[in-house]
């Protein structure tokens, strides 16, 4: 993604991709964002959170569409887990960056389990 322009506010490749990675990392049941194996060496460096597995693309109404790939841990509620983390998401994006958010489209890619 190019520099995103929002209301005279120019934000950086991967700004907003942080913030969403953050909030998805904290909802309840999300092993990882992106591909757990693609992160696993950033994670063990330190590094910034992952942002593979985040798009953020602008709709004709300039608002955001976000799509956020993830691992989720065994045992939990598919649906419920999506929704929250939609939710999550779209709540953290709005009061950090102040920008509309049109839709969050969350895709698991895989389940890990605990232990």
């Amino acid at each position: 993604m190019n520099e995103l322009n929002l209301d005279g506010m120019a934000l950086a490749p991967g700004v907003v991709e942080t913030i969403v990675s953050i909030a998805a990392n904290e909802v309840e049941g999300v092993a990882s964002v992106g591909s757990a194996a693609a992160g696993g060496l950033r994670s063990v460096f330190g590094a910034k959170p992952s942002t593979q597995g985040i798009d953020i693309a602008v709709d004709e109404d300039d608002k955001l569409v976000i799509s956020v790939r993830v691992d989720v841990y065994y045992g939990y509620v598919l649906p419920d887990l999506a929704a929250n983390l939609r939710q999550a998401v779209a709540d953290a994006v709005a009061s950090q960056v102040g920008a509309q958010v049109s839709s969050v489209d969350v895709y698991i890619d895989g389940i890990q389990f605990a232990g």
